[in-house]
């Protein structure tokens, strides 16, 4: 029997599905009616969003708007489609950008990338690009994906970081240029 989506929990590795893209579109028609003509840009991002790519089952959606100054302002429409905020957690310290989770467990993570700051928005398209475009880079980071979460089942600290070394080289081939910034 084959395993539906709901079967993985979120520290598996799924074989990739298209149904991804058809989650990612739906998900992406409500986003964009809540920043309507402020939206500079929307993207699926992540291992769903590259064919042939296992992944864990949570689609990742960037949006890009003008600058970080306004990102706050979409907090409490956000919010009302279920995507709370929380300003005291690690990982929504970035200079870069918001970013969410909805769900429980987690379906969707967004980030709010602001296009007067950093590099968030360029460097997630340049990785996508390049894995949609060289399908040996992609099994090689498919491979590492799964050794990774063998070791650290959480899916967490372990599991991100050891991917570090090999994302890096990718961006490399992929010719996307580190900023220098003190941001």
């Amino acid at each position: 029997m084959e395993k539906i989506e709901s079967d993985f929990s979120h520290e598996q590795i799924a074989p990739y599905n298209p149904k991804w893209i058809d989650l990612y579109e739906t998900e992406a028609t409500k986003l964009k009616e809540i920043f309507g003509d402020k939206l500079l840009g929307i993207e699926h991002i992540g291992s769903t969003s590259i064919p042939g790519l296992p992944a864990k089952p949570i689609i990742d959606l960037m949006i890009l708007i003008d600058s970080h100054k306004n990102a706050s302002k979409f907090i409490p429409p956000l919010q009302g489609l279920d995507y709370p905020f929380d300003s005291t957690s690690h990982t929504d310290q970035s200079t870069e950008r918001h970013f969410f989770r909805k769900g429980n467990p987690t379906k969707f993570h967004l980030s709010v990338a602001y296009a007067d700051r950093g590099g968030f928005w360029k460097r997630q398209l340049a990785f996508r690009d390049y894995l949609r475009e060289h399908p040996d880079q992609r099994d090689r980071y498919a491979e590492l994906k799964q050794k990774l979460i063998k070791e650290d089942p959480t899916g967490k600290s372990g599991y991100i970081g050891g991917k570090t070394e090999l994302i890096n080289e990718i961006l490399d081939k992929a010719g996307f240029e580190k900023r220098k910034s003190t941001e």
